[in-house]
């Protein structure tokens, strides 16, 4: 049975948010961000010293009756970003368990949802493979947003994904515009950093979202099962393997998950990135109003 989260009751509880960015963007006019350089909306900031050649419109009279000197009104400057999504494809976050893969296009659609109701420039980029599929080009408004997501909504999880391989390969031209999030199980062999790198060289501030179904979180198997690995095309591959699982070994993968979150998240750090995981089992709402506004991505 197909699995959506996507309605107008999940997009209604999400309009009260929006994105917020940890430093100025050089992006485009028009926007809602606020940055800290001056510009030209209608809301008051500061004043300063007349210059040669500053517009002689903005000079504040009353304040030269009392002091005989030249001061000039500045404004904020809001600006519109561009939130790039790349969306891991691969079998593992939607073949064998079809509610992970609804639950990470639903992250993906919400996000969108964040951007495009501030104002923003929105991207959704498909990962498949080792390369970038961007089928909807650069969205902008809601009616654009909401026919990309009726596509989305049936994007198929199948095959590998290099992360690395497909971002550094998109060809992101601006630089410092906005926000990267990478949504993704992360579990693969591919060096998923160089990806996290390439958008930080590119002044992007990057977000990456760990998405996990509960069994992958805590497994619940016992006794003697046979692991396949659903990425693999060949039944005999060396990741297929029948085996016993102990509690020992249960043990053993707790600590191995935790000790690879803490890899990605401590990673994240180093390269002033944000990082969160989570579990299908969790409300997106919850996710957004939690876990996002912990890390200072929503406000």
């Amino acid at each position: 049975m197909k699995v959506s989260y996507l309605n107008d009751e999940f997009f209604s509880r999400l309009e009260t948010l929006a994105l917020n960015l940890h430093a100025d963007l050089s992006g485009y006019f028009g926007g809602k961000h606020r940055v800290r350089t001056y510009g030209q909306t209608v809301e008051f900031a500061d004043y300063r010293e007349y210059m040669l050649g500053d517009d002689i419109r903005r000079i504040d009279w009353n304040l030269y009756s009392r002091f005989e000197k030249f001061f000039i009104k500045l404004f904020t400057d809001e600006r519109q970003m561009h939130v790039r999504i790349f969306l891991d494809c691969s079998a593992s976050m939607g073949k064998v368990n079809p509610s992970k893969g609804a639950y990470a296009v639903g992250v993906a659609a919400a996000l969108g949802f964040l951007s495009v109701h501030n104002m923003d420039k929105l991207s959704f980029n498909l990962i498949k493979n080792n390369a970038v599929d961007n089928p909807y080009g650069t969205i902008v408004g809601k009616n654009m947003f909401f026919r990309a997501i009726r596509d989305l909504d049936n994007v198929e999880f199948d095959g590998e994904c290099d992360i690395s391989s497909a971002i550094t390969s998109s060809r992101i031209e601006s630089s410092g515009d906005g926000l990267a999030i990478i949504i993704s199980d992360f579990f693969t062999e591919n060096d998923w950093k160089k990806a996290v790198d390439y958008l930080c060289y590119k002044n992007q501030q990057v977000l990456l979202v760990q998405v996990m179904a509960r069994e992958e979180v805590d497994p619940l198997y016992d006794g003697r099962v046979n692991l396949i690995d659903s990425e693999s095309v060949d039944i005999a591959d060396v990741k297929n393997m029948k085996l016993r699982i102990t509690r020992a070994m249960q043990k053993a993968y707790e600590e191995a998950l935790t000790d690879y979150r803490n890899e990605l998240r401590s990673f994240c750090v180093s390269r002033g990135a944000d990082f969160i995981s989570v579990a299908t089992d969790k409300a997106i709402e919850k996710v957004l109003f939690g876990e996002l506004f912990k890390v200072g991505v929503i406000e």
